[in-house]
């Protein structure tokens, strides 16, 4: 399965880049895009659309996987996830109506 962190890396290891010239041309500090290849760290929307311009990868793939990873690790220890999710998705169908 795949996250944000695998998406990105494996970008830049397609188009040979290192992690500093990713940085430079970013103005990310180049630890913290280790950390989020990594999944050790959350970059914020305007990061994620900074990476999808950069590799050239569409927007909307590199922003779910984004956002399911933020879902994903807030309710990985919760029992309920499921029925979470699924009340979450009936309030979205709700409010976009």
């Amino acid at each position: 399965m795949s996250n944000f962190g695998d998406l990105i890396r494996l970008a830049r290891e397609e188009k040979g880049f290192f992690l500093r010239q990713v940085a430079a041309e970013l103005e990310i500090d180049q630890a913290i895009i280790s950390k989020f290849e990594r999944n050790e760290r959350k970059p914020t929307k305007e990061q994620v659309l900074k990476f999808a311009k950069f590799y050239k990868l569409d927007n909307e793939t590199l922003l779910v996987e984004w956002l399911s990873d933020k879902v994903a690790y807030d309710l990985q220890d919760e029992n309920l996830a499921d029925k979470v999710l699924k009340a979450a998705e009936q309030k979205i169908k709700y409010k976009k109506k």
